[in-house]
This record gives C-alpha cells, structure tokens and sequence, in this order.
C-alpha cells in the first residue's frame, strides 16, 4: 500500500511538472513572437528608410518635361506599332481566306451538321439587312485611315 503511494505522488508531482513545463513553453513562444516582431519591424523601418533615400535622389533628378517628351514618343510608336500589326493581321487574313476553297468548307460544314444531325442553311443574307454594310462600311473606312498612316510611317 505504502508503495502505491509513493507511485501515486511521484505521478502526480511529474503531472504538475509537466503542465509548468507547458506554461513555461507557451511563456517563451510569447516572448520569441515579440521578438520577432519586434526585429522584423526594425528591418521593415529601415527599408522604408532606404526606399524613402532613393525616392528623395529619384525626385531631385526628375525632369518633368523630359519624361513628358518619352512618354509622346513611346504613345506615338506604340500607335505606329498598332497600325503596323493590323495591317499585318489583315494581310494574313485575306490571305489565308483567299487561299482556302469555298466549295471544301461548304462541304466540311454540311459533314458536320449531317453528323451532328442539323440542318445547315448555307443561304447568304438577304439584301434587305443593312447592317452587314454597315460594318463593311466602317472597316473600310478605318482600313482607309490605317493605310494612309502606314504610308506615311514608311515615308519616314
């Protein structure tokens, strides 16, 4: 029975050990946090510090008209760019289209439908619907416009 006892109090004794050892390590993961923090706020203030430098040298050396004057000069190239990559798109259009038989899409896409169990209506439109020439109308014109630019992008 004595020895029972002695058991009992050493369990409970390593028991309460235990739970201080568990105070204690949740004590020191506090304290490492804070630390932690606080080395991590110093290091994100002296960024700031540096950045803040940089930025006052940046301030001084800046030359409003001349950054003006580059910003012109990159939206102008970047139209000319534009211009130069629509027409290329178009070229490569018609040319892929001009190239490619109609009678053999014709027959694909009544292929398809006859598989898909559809039926393909391959009338045009009627010419009662304007809006077809409408858009005709306005790409014409803006291929006008991008010609004439193009043009001139070549006379330079």
């Amino acid at each position: 029975m004595e020895g029972a006892r002695i058991h009992a109090e050493n369990a409970i004794r390593q028991k309460n050990q235990s739970l201080n050892y568990l105070r204690m390590s949740a004590r020191i993961d506090a304290v490492a946090s804070r630390v932690q923090t606080a080395v991590t706020t110093k290091r994100v203030t002296q960024s700031i510090a540096g950045v803040t430098k940089a930025m006052d040298s940046a301030m001084r050396s800046m030359n409003l008209e001349k950054i003006s004057q580059i910003m012109d000069k990159f939206e102008k190239q970047f139209e000319d760019l534009d211009v130069q990559t629509t027409t290329m798109e178009n070229s490569i259009s018609s040319s892929t289209t001009v190239a490619t038989p109609e009678n053999q899409v014709d027959s694909l896409m009544q292929q398809v439908a006859d598989e898909a169990g559809l039926e393909l209506n391959m009338e045009l439109p009627s010419a009662g619907q304007t809006t077809v020439g409408t858009k005709s109308t306005v790409a014409s014109s803006e291929q006008d416009e991008l010609s004439k630019r193009l043009a001139q992008l070549r006379q330079m």
